[in-house]
Parts: C-alpha cells; sequence; structure tokens
C-alpha cells in the first residue's frame, strides 16, 4: 500500500494532465498530443488510487479492470467515426449509473456503521469506505447524506438521458421531440417529489426514499430528452457530458476522493461552457436546454414553392472545372457514407487546379461537437481552409459553387426566413447565396431532424442524389 501522501501527489500529477489535455483539444494541431495526456493521467489516476490506502478486493478489481479495458479496447476498434456520437452517450450514462449504485451503496454502509456503533461502539469490520465514515462527526455524516442525494438525482438523470441520446442518435428511438400528456408539468411535479424524498431522507426516513428517488430521477433523464428534437442532439449530447462530470464530482464527494472532485468538475464545467457556446450558435435559450423544452414546432411551417431538380455528375463537374472558388459544407451524411477521403481527393484535385477552396463548419455539424473537423483531420484536410461559420459566413455571396454533403438543417433558409419553423433564429450558413449550390443527398426526405429545407427547391440549387462517398468518387475522373 501506498501512503495517502503519495496518493496525493499522483492525484495532483493526473490533474494536471487532464487540464493539459482539455487545454490541447482546443488546437487541431495538439489534439493528438492533448489526447496522450488525458490517456497518461487516467492510467495514473487509476494505477494510483488501487493502491492507496484502505482499498482491499483486488481479488474482484483487478478482473473488472481487465474486463472493462478488454470490452473498452474492441469497442474502440469497431466503432466507425460515425457512431461515435452515440457511443460518447453510452460512456455518459455508464457515468451515470455508477454515481447512482456509488450513492447506495454509501448510504447503506452509513446505516452500518451507525448501527454497529448503537450496538457496542465498536466496529467489527472495516470497509475502506466504512472506515471513512467511522471518523465523522454527525455534522458531516449530513454532509454526506446530502453528498448521497445530490449523486443520485444527478446520476440517475445523467443515466436514462444518456440511454435516450443514444437511441436517438442511433436511429433506435424516433428522433422527434415526444413528451407524455402533461409535458413540463410532469417534469416539475417529478422534481417537487425529488426534493421532498430528499428532504425526509435528511431527516432520518429508510432507504425507501433513496430508491424512490432514483426511480423519479430515472423518468426526469428519459422525459427530458425525448422532448428534444434530432435538431438539437449535438447540445444534449454535450449537455449530457456536463452532467456525466457533475456525477463523478458528486462521487468524488461521497467517497473524499480529490481526484474525482478535480475530474468531475472540470468535465461538468467544460461540458456545460461548451453547451452554453453551442446555444448560443443555435440560438437557443440555455435554460431552457437544461429543462428540455425546446426542438418541437412553433407553429404551421411556411409552405414550400417550386420543385427539387436533380443534377448528374457532369453536370457537377462541369460548374467546378469553371469555378473559380468553391465551398464545400460538410454534415452527418458525409459522415455516414465515409466520404471525407473522397472528399480529400477532390479538393486536391481542385486545389492542383488553382481553384480556392475552403470549408465551412457550423458549430453543431454532425451529431457531435467538432464531428466534421476530426473527419476531415483524418482526410488529412489542411487546417487553413477549414474555417467556421463565423469566418466565412460573408463570403458565399461572392462564391461560384457550393457543394453541401449531407448536411440539413445548418443550411436551412427557415431559420432566418420561417418564425414557425422548430430551428427559426437558429445561425445557419448562407450557402442559397452563391451562385450555384450543389446538395449531395441520398433522397427527397427531410433526414434525420424531420425539417424541410427550402433551399432544396431554390433556383440556385440543384440536387445531387446518391450515395456520398460514391457520388464525389464520380466527379474526381471528370476533373481538368
Amino acid at each position: 500500500m501506498l501512503s495517502q501522501g503519495f496518493v496525493s501527489a499522483a492525484a495532483i500529477a493526473a490533474s494536471v494532465l487532464f487540464i493539459l489535455s482539455l487545454g490541447g483539444l482546443s488546437n487541431q494541431e495538439k489534439a493528438k498530443r492533448a489526447v496522450w495526456y488525458g490517456i497518461i493521467g487516467m492510467a495514473v489516476a487509476v494505477f494510483f488510487t488501487a493502491l492507496g490506502p484502505g482499498i482491499g478486493g483486488y481479488w474482484l478489481m483487478i478482473p473488472m479492470i481487465i474486463i472493462g479495458a478488454v470490452i473498452g479496447t474492441r469497442l474502440a476498434r469497431r466503432v466507425e467515426m460515425t457512431e461515435m456520437p452515440q457511443l460518447v452517450a453510452a460512456l455518459h450514462s455508464f457515468v451515470g449509473l455508477a454515481a447512482v449504485f456509488v450513492a447506495w451503496s454509501a448510504d447503506l454502509e452509513r446505516r452500518r456503521v451507525l448501527a454497529e456503533r448503537a450496538a457496542d461502539g465498536m466496529m467489527q469490520e472495516f470497509s475502506a469506505f466504512a472506515a471513512l465514515v467511522a471518523t465523522k462527526a454527525p455534522d458531516e455524516l449530513m454532509f454526506l447524506q446530502v453528498e448521497v442525494v445530490l449523486g443520485i438525482f444527478i446520476g440517475a438523470v445523467t443515466f436514462t438521458g444518456s440511454v435516450i441520446a443514444f437511441g436517438k442518435l442511433a436511429g433506435k428511438v424516433d428522433g422527434k421531440p415526444r413528451q407524455l400528456p402533461g409535458g413540463h408539468l410532469l417534469n416539475a411535479g417529478a422534481a417537487v417529489l425529488s426534493l421532498a424524498l430528499a428532504i425526509l431522507y435528511l431527516n432520518g426516513a429508510g432507504f425507501w426514499t433513496l430508491l424512490l428517488l432514483a426511480l423519479l430521477a430515472f423518468f426526469i433523464g428519459y422525459h427530458l430528452i425525448m422532448g428534444i428534437g434530432g435538431a438539437d442532439m449535438p447540445v444534449v449530447v454535450s449537455m449530457l457530458n456536463s452532467y456525466s462530470g457533475w456525477a463523478a464530482a458528486a462521487i468524488g464527494f461521497t467517497l473524499s476522493n480529490d481526484l474525482l472532485i478535480v475530474t468531475g468538475a472540470l468535465v461538468g464545467s467544460s461540458g456545460a461552457i461548451l453547451s452554453y457556446i453551442m446555444c448560443k450558435a443555435m440560438n437557443r435559450n440555455f435554460v431552457n436546454v437544461i429543462l428540455g423544452g425546446f426542438g418541437g414546432t412553433q407553429g404551421p411551417a411556411a409552405e414550400i414553392e417550386g420543385e427539387q431538380i436533380s443534377i448528374d455528375a457532369n453536370g457537377v463537374a462541369s460548374a467546378l472545372n469553371d469555378a473559380e472558388s468553391v465551398i464545400i459544407v460538410p454534415g452527418y451524411g458525409m459522415a455516414v457514407a465515409q466520404a471525407q477521403s473522397a472528399v480529400s481527393d477532390l479538393v486536391r484535385k481542385l486545389r492542383d487546379a488553382g481553384k480556392e477552396v475552403r470549408f465551412g463548419i457550423h458549430p453543431v455539424a454532425g451529431r457531435l461537437p467538432g464531428h466534421m473537423n476530426v473527419l476531415l483531420a483524418e482526410a488529412r484536410v489542411p487546417y487553413d481552409i477549414v474555417l467556421e461559420m463565423d469566418e466565412i459566413n460573408d463570403d458565399f455571396a461572392t462564391t461560384d459553387v457550393v457543394i453541401v454533403i449531407g448536411s440539413n438543417d445548418i443550411v436551412n433558409p427557415a431559420a432566418q426566413e420561417d418564425p414557425n419553423s422548430p430551428i427559426a433564429g437558429m445561425p445557419v450558413l448562407k450557402v442559397w447565396e452563391a451562385k450555384q449550390v450543389f446538395i449531395c443527398k441520398r433522397g427527397q426526405g427531410t433526414g434525420y431532424s424531420g425539417i424541410e429545407n427550402p433551399l432544396f427547391f431554390k433556383d440556385n440549387s440543384r440536387m445531387y442524389y446518391g450515395d456520398a462517398r460514391e457520388s464525389i468518387n464520380a466527379l474526381l475522373p471528370m476533373m481538368e
């Protein structure tokens, strides 16, 4: 066993590595090194925590670590980038459920310690946590109870919310916003009952209060995320990331583990900041996001006039050969088709021909923050031509050709033109201002969010139907 001082020093080192990891992820060129900081930090955290004072049960711990490592490795090798958003949501659910289990266990240990104290004043068998509880004064035990309540509530909301988010992202649950009759009143009622149960528990009620509290929080998490539409799922994933961080911090307080507190606070605060930034990018109210009150229709949508006109590969290639400036706007359809390498080849040919080629990236493109940036970096697209929405939006009016690959909501003019649209007020890429717009899309459907897009019917827009990778590859032999 290592001394507590040594474990604390290791915790500080791991915390520094986590901070460096988060800081490095803000820059594409430093991201790989930042990931390694996080990996090393987590390895240090797990190793030195496992060897800390009062830790035992290695006969169970070591097999569980090995099993988890094997499962994690297999998943990492099998999961495609297109499935990364739902994988992240699933991992968030694990953190939330762990918080619930730890909080339940903590209260059972607290009750056992108090019962044995009352019986003979002696503890017959000390677990690491029981030993910790046994040293606490009555007022400190009250703080422990508060931590238990917070851990259960935040963890349970995170668990079911993340499970529903996983289902929506994976297409196993309908992406449209759905709520039970009563809507937000049900959430409010469940929250009030949760508060009442917490008060009863803090005043000495039995373990049943924690079980009911968890059930109510499970319902709140489920109902909150079910009420959010598919168009807003990137914000939901970021929000659940924040929730999972606070759940981890709650576990840290319960176990008196400084590293968990620091790590949870880092994840929770960074997730909250990212959610706020994304809400600003979508013109959403942050409080509404937390309460699950957005993503639904606002009224009858405006009627769309015109028709969708298709074009073949020859027509698109001819326009690209004649163009001087090209902007490519990728979306989730590019990820689904794994078309990033084909897009990179197209960019290389266009640039070799002396054309100006850039990418326009919306903050919520794809189903995970930074999704498109990661795919393009994987395909070795130069960082300097990948521009954010604010950097490129004014340039569409002077651009010859825009190619939209699998995007819908982020290029939807209804966000600015139709106050009844579910995405009304959301800042979008103004691709329709370009001379010509080609939309690479599988078919005429409304896409994941179910929102019709007037862009597809505009006079300067043409629909280039087909699988994104096959469609882009079809253009390559025709480029001059």
